[in-house]
């Protein structure tokens, strides 16, 4: 077992590669994917959902290009590294505050340029706006330290990510960061090296008009673990955090992340992993830390049907896709972070389709939560209590009194006013959000060779196969038929647990259950 003595601190919120490494805390060595991006040299884009370590990977560009050696001793990049050569680094980040109008984005601009004047010794040039001081910044500096100037821009979207529920503050603050970011493609000759990262991917003509040679890393395999951490990290780097605790559950809920084919390696957020170790409590940390309240309400306007979250198809240029005036559900759910690559295929040449499903137990859990109120269900742990006792006790007859009950309680004025209760989806999503949100092991529409079964749960011993069928008033039973019909229950024999058949029929006009067939195997 390993010595509690080798224990290290926990970098909970340290963003300062400095700090990190000098200050007796774990670390993570990234280094070799930036050896392999610095080697390329260029303009990168990377996007990577909050909390991920976007911000420590640019500060350690920073020490990096600013030749401080004695940070990287004993890291992968230390002897492949010229640490001869010094280069003016200039940072942006707006990760801090919110700006809600161009003026206070413009503002902020121009007090960042002021920080980096000041930090590398370049003179004011009296330009009369933005993109001069920005541009004259760049050449000024290379002229001054004689090598060639890096650009680090962290959070880059994020003052349009803060207004992006009122279209015309966004798309201000929009045209005031496309101001900013036009000065890159006419300061080639100054340039040494760029990097942007945000969580969300804009497209470059409404955002960088003209930086064509923008390279986006974001599902680049080789670039798949530049930021999060890895199982190996944990087995290796953070072994001494593990003993006492059970490292199925930590990869259950917290790993599953993943940017590019089933071939690259999943990673776990690393907010999540941290506070883990240190609360030694599973927990959503992350999803706790600042869902965004327009993600839920613009689900809830779709109509999105919540079950198909665990395996949501779409094109390689919809994940791409994303502004202030055209915000695909798939890229939303992706680029924030609830939903990750699960399968890529190229059925046509040149044709890219994702599959994309929950990253791990805690996202699936938290968010199918946050969505209850959206769906018509009060968000209360009552309810749930009730729901994860009639499971733990195996009492069908109960769990149907349970949800017969939660369907009456959705008042009538909810269905007038809700665009999601009008989509025949709405019962299932009611049932399966409200199972999810137990954090339960469910999958949806899972496949046998007779074909899929609308919702599988596995828990306590017992295996729960739902059939979900909308009827006009009065109960047919042809959803336990199916299930019976299409033997959906052969895959699961020999696992030694209980198979349980439940076929579910909803009323449209009744809107309510009107069916809860069982018939339970062996």
């Amino acid at each position: 077992m390993t010595s509690p003595l080798s224990r290290r601190k926990l970098p909970v919120g340290i963003q300062g590669f400095a700090k990190i490494r000098t200050g007796g805390y774990y670390y993570v060595d990234k280094t070799p994917w930036l050896h392999q991006l610095t080697q390329e040299g260029g303009y990168f884009f990377l996007s990577r959902p909050r909390r991920f370590g976007k911000s420590l990977l640019l500060d350690t560009l920073k020490e990096l290009f600013e030749a401080n050696e004695p940070l990287f001793q004993g890291l992968y990049i230390h002897e492949r590294w010229d640490w001869q050569r010094k280069h003016p680094v200039i940072r942006l980040s707006f990760g801090d505050g919110v700006m809600d109008s161009r003026e206070a984005l413009d503002a902020r601009i121009r007090h960042l340029l002021r920080l980096n004047r000041e930090r590398l010794g370049v003179e004011e040039s009296g330009a009369p706006d933005i993109s001069g001081e920005f541009s004259d910044l760049i050449r000024l500096a290379h002229g001054l330290h004689g090598d060639r100037v890096v650009v680090l821009i962290d959070e880059y979207d994020k003052p349009i990510l803060d207004n992006i529920t009122d279209g015309e503050t966004a798309r201000a603050l929009r045209e005031g960061l496309k101001n900013l970011y036009s000065v890159l493609k006419d300061a080639d000759p100054h340039l040494r090296f760029c990097l942007l990262t945000g969580v969300s991917k804009f497209s470059k003509v409404s955002l960088f008009s003209g930086l064509n040679n923008l390279n986006d890393i974001t599902l680049d395999k080789p670039y798949a673990p530049i930021c999060g951490y890895t199982d190996e990290d944990l087995d290796t780097v953070f072994a001494p955090e593990l003993p006492g605790l059970d490292r199925q559950q930590i990869k259950d809920w917290y790993n599953g992340y993943r940017w590019g084919d089933e071939t690259t390696p999943a990673v776990y957020n690393p907010f999540d992993v941290l506070l883990f170790f240190q609360k030694r409590e599973f927990r959503p940390y992350w999803f706790e830390s600042a869902t965004p309240s327009f993600l839920v309400k613009l689900l809830a306007e779709r109509g999105l049907y919540t079950p198909r979250l665990e395996s949501m198809e779409t094109e390689a240029s919809l994940l791409g896709r994303f502004d202030v005036d055209d915000i695909a559900t798939e890229a939303l759910l992706f680029q924030t972070g609830y939903l990750t690559v699960h399968k890529v295929e190229q059925p046509i040449t040149g044709y890219w389709l994702y599959t994309l499903g929950y990253p791990n137990r805690e996202v699936e859990s938290s968010l199918n939560q946050a969505l209850l109120p959206a769906l018509g269900l009060p968000r209360s742990g009552r309810e749930t209590l009730t729901l994860f006792r009639a499971l733990q006790a195996h009492d069908l007859k109960a769990l149907e009194v349970h949800l017969k009950a939660l369907y009456a309680s959705l008042p009538h004025d909810w269905y007038r006013n809700n665009p999601i209760a009008q989509y025949e989806g709405h019962y299932a999503s009611v049932f399966y959000s409200h199972l999810a949100a137990l954090g339960l092991l469910i999958r949806v529409e899972d496949s046998s060779h007779m074909g899929r079964v609308d919702m599988a749960v596995d828990f306590n011993g017992h295996i729960y196969l739902f059939e979900f069928k909308v009827v006009e008033q009065l109960p047919e039973g042809r959803a336990l038929q199916q299930l019976k019909d299409k033997s959906y229950a052969d895959k699961y024999l020999g696992q030694g647990k209980a198979i349980h058949l439940i076929g579910v029929e909803f009323s449209s006009q009744q809107r309510q259950i009107v069916a809860f067939d069982v018939e339970s195997l062996n």
